[in-house]
């Protein structure tokens, strides 16, 4: 097959990359067998100091990257309280692309391993919400793509909230996404296999975080455009410029060096120098932030709890200018909540003393559900030919990872009928205001009304995809056409139940509970079967095997898709970024209301869901409260441009270093023969993965 030669004709242009096939512990050894420990990263527990500038807490996606770029500035010291290891010990399941499918992270001690709270929309099931509890965060486990989500959702985001517009319009996202990453075109052999059309004006070109795409190519997605545009979907040439719609090949976090995953570590912290100003500590959950509450109307944090276990002594780290939550959807409300800001309801059910009401915390959580149409496969799948000769072993083959995607609209789902699905969601408003919110305050209620309405007359008739649509050849006996919802009109919440901090929220997201999510997501399913029907992709399939053709009526599809949605992913909205009139958390400064000196910087603050994988959205976030915080306090010019953009030991340097290092920060792996410094400094720089 094509596919086995282009692997043949690859691989040994990539054998370097082997050096990451057996993972590595806390501590590793040079060339010289001397005992070297990840920079900036706190093994032992004991910290630097007992007072910082800065507390992040969270070191996941948004977290690390906040804190490489804040402790650029040498006057700025800089602390990230992680809850989970450091992924040392299973950096080879981490780095190694493929094995996010075949070996992953997910049920481990790596994974928060929440659970839902039993889902009647979803036959009554209590379904599980895998996230990231390492550092890198979720960026650490999940799939890969690297995707940004279009002009229109953005702008809308921004016109939801006063100051919108100078930080997070589409010109302000789209910058800071291109700053995070550096993108990759892929070879001549795999574009043409692929199908990959891409702009390179679009994309980053100095970043930290690597975007290219697998280094090994199945045919098969060199099919997929042409056949969602034989059933006139529309086929997008830019998918990263704002028009983020139609079929595309997807590009992925990847570094095309060594074929590693690029994620917030190995992106944004493990190519920096030692810095003095940055501590990093693993095994380190924040129990509550600690305020002085001498004036009701401004609080002021002044320290941060953590504790390694929930049998371990609390600990007490003093804040001097703010604490910056980067927990994601479920970390940061959590904390809040049993730092005594949320609900006042929620807060005294679980017997914590309320410091401020804040209705909207927890509230308006939106994420993506998917399932899929699965058929027999007539052709080999990556998932087939990982079994066969030295598939297993090779980095370019395991760079593999599903990136054939279409976001499809409104009218590609419903066709003539689409107006007239409006207004019936219209018409059901005062009915789901009324049963609907999960909660009693008339400010969740207005954000539950303007979030509904946004997505109504806004994105719903918009170009922008209502369903995404992905082809899957990850398993060895079949293909699978996935079909995720992407503007739920379901709300739902997420809450403590106990004083306990170490107990794990209730997280309910209330999926189908609106009927409209139900309706689209089962054109959806019908639109994934139609693909698997249409040539040339249809050559490639076999007989259905899940639904099957036993699924024809609407209330068939209903039925079954009940019983086998799960989440795709993408939880947010939780502390949405939203007027405090409207259930909001933050403005458009991050702040959260009644806090002078706490902010939110993950997917939390969103306040819709966007149609895309949220990582990279999420790293521009990150630039942007980064460029934000920076200029409060030293006047930084608002474009920081620094930062290494090496992902895996590898990369250009470009960081600010405090310190003033001699470090090289990871030459590019294809010039550690150009001298010994640059050797030496890479190699170093790849170990510490």
């Amino acid at each position: 097959m094509r596919s086995l030669e282009l692997l043949l004709l690859t691989v040994s242009l990539s054998s370097y990359a082997s050096a990451f096939s057996n993972g590595h512990r806390d501590i590793y050894h040079d060339h010289l067998g001397r005992d070297l420990r990840a920079r900036n990263i706190v093994y032992n527990g004991a910290l630097s100091a007992d007072t910082y500038d800065f507390v992040i807490v969270g070191g996941g996606t948004a977290g690390l990257a906040l804190a490489a770029r804040l402790s650029e500035d040498s006057n700025t010291t800089v602390l990230v309280l992680e809850a989970g290891d450091t992924g040392d010990a299973v950096a080879d399941r981490i780095n190694t692309p493929a094995k996010a499918y075949y070996d992953g992270l997910p049920g481990t001690a790596y994974d928060w391993a929440y659970t839902t709270v039993e889902q009647p929309g979803a036959g009554n099931r209590a379904l599980p919400w895998p996230r990231g509890k390492v550092l890198g965060g979720s960026s650490a486990m999940n799939g890969m793509y690297h995707v940004r989500p279009s002009k229109i959702e953005v702008d809308t985001w921004a016109s939801l909230i006063d100051g919108g517009s100078d930080n997070w319009s589409w010109d302000s996202l789209f910058n800071d996404m291109k700053t995070s990453e550096t993108f990759t075109p892929p070879s001549s052999d795999i574009q043409n296999t692929a199908g990959i059309q891409y702009a390179a004006s679009s994309r980053g070109t100095n970043g930290p975080v690597h975007a290219s795409y697998s280094g090994f190519q199945l045919p098969v997605v060199g099919q997929w455009t042409e056949t969602l545009a034989n059933i006139g979907v529309e086929v997008q040439a830019d998918a990263y410029g704002g028009t983020g719609w139609g079929a595309f090949v997807a590009s992925s976090s990847i570094n095309p060096s060594n074929w590693t995953r690029s994620y917030s570590r190995s992106a944004y912290i493990d190519p920096l120098p030692p810095r003095s100003n940055l501590n990093i500590l693993p095994n380190a959950t924040v129990t509550r932030i600690i305020f002085d509450t001498s004036n009701a109307t401004n609080l002021t944090a002044t320290g941060v709890e953590w504790a390694s276990s929930k049998d371990a002594a609390k600990k007490t780290v003093k804040v001097r200018k703010e604490v910056i939550l980067a927990g994601g959807a479920v970390g940061t409300p959590h904390v809040l909540m049993h730092s005594g800001v949320g609900p006042s309801d929620v807060l005294k059910a679980a017997g914590v003393d309320v410091v401020l009401d804040l209705p909207g915390v927890g509230q308006h959580v939106q994420d993506h559900i998917s399932t899929a149409v699965t058929f027999k496969s007539k052709i080999d799948t990556a998932g087939s030919l990982r079994t066969q000769g030295n598939n297993a072993n090779s980095p370019v083959f395991l760079s593999f990872i599903n990136a054939a995607t279409a976001y499809v609209n409104v009218t590609d789902l419903l066709g003539d009928s689409a107006a007239q699905f409006k207004q019936q969601v219209s018409d059901e408003l005062s009915s789901s205001l009324s049963t609907l919110v999960p909660s009693t305050s008339d400010e969740v209620k207005k954000g539950y009304q303007t979030i509904y309405e946004t997505t109504l007359n806004t994105l719903l008739m918009s170009p922008i995809g209502q369903v995404e649509i992905l082809l899957a050849l990850n398993a060895p006996d079949s293909i699978a056409i996935q079909a995720a919802l992407q503007h739920p009109f379901s709300q739902g919440r997420i809450y403590i139940t106990s004083a306990d901090p170490f107990t794990p929220p209730a997280v309910d997201p209330q999926y189908l509970s609106h009927e409209a999510d139900t309706v689209i997501l089962r054109e959806g399913l019908k639109l994934a079967r139609k693909i698997g029907a249409t040539a040339p992709l249809s050559a490639a399939l076999g007989d259905e095997v899940s639904p099957g053709t036993g699924v024809q009526s609407d209330d068939d599809w209903d039925k079954w898709l009940a019983q086998n949605i799960g989440t795709e992913y993408h939880p947010s909205c939780s502390c949405a970024m939203l007027p405090r009139e409207q259930g909001g958390v933050v403005g458009a400064d991050l702040r959260v209301y009644g806090l002078g000196n706490v902010r939110v910087a993950d997917a939390s603050v969103f306040p819709i869901e966007f149609s895309a994988h949220l990582q990279a959205p999420v790293y521009g976030l990150a630039e942007q409260a980064a460029k934000i915080i920076r200029a409060t306090y030293n006047n930084a010019a608002q474009d920081t441009g620094a930062g290494s953009n090496s992902s895996s030991g590898s990369g250009k340097t470009q960081a600010t270093d405090p310190d003033q290092s001699g470090d090289s920060n990871g030459a590019r792996a294809a010039a550690w023969s150009s001298s010994l410094a640059v050797a030496v400094a890479g190699a170093i720089a790849a170990l510490l993965l």
